[in-house]
Formats: C-alpha cells, sequence, structure tokens
C-alpha cells in the first residue's frame, strides 16, 4: 500500500466509517472519499460520509429518532 491510501484509509477511520465497511471499499474508491471530505466542512463530515457510503451501497443510515418535547410549564397530575 502507498502512504496516500494508508492516509486516505485513516482518514476514513476517523470520520467514522465501520472498519468492516472500509474493508468492502476499494484503494482508488478510499482515496477518492478521503478527498471528499477534507473538502468538506469540518462539522458536517461524518454525517456526509456516511451519508455518502449510504448512496453507494456500503451501510445504511442510522434511523433517527425524534424527541418528543414537553410542553413549558406542562406537569404531572395536580396531588
Amino acid at each position: 500500500m502507498d502512504d496516500v491510501a494508508v492516509d486516505a484509509k485513516r482518514i476514513l477511520l476517523r470520520y467514522g466509517v465501520p472498519i468492516d465497511v472500509l474493508d468492502e471499499v476499494g484503494e482508488a474508491e478510499r482515496i477518492e472519499l478521503a478527498r471528499f471530505v477534507t473538502k468538506t466542512l469540518l462539522p458536517e463530515r461524518e454525517r456526509r460520509l456516511r451519508e455518502v457510503l449510504a448512496d453507494r451501497g456500503y451501510m445504511e443510515l442510522p434511523t433517527v429518532k425524534t424527541k418528543k418535547s414537553r410542553a413549558k410549564g406542562a406537569q404531572g397530575p395536580a396531588a
């Protein structure tokens, strides 16, 4: 493996790509994805990378549960 491929693998691992998913991605595509990540804004990197991997069929995005909010001032039954 050359240095670019090793660095690409490290970048992808750094931003949350599971090892088992990374094993399925070819070397050239790893480099492409790492370049994509470095051009993405820092706060969005992990989310965008996972979206791209999901779009390419490597993984599924986790389902997001919405949090039920309580109405302000609402309290339990009066005693």
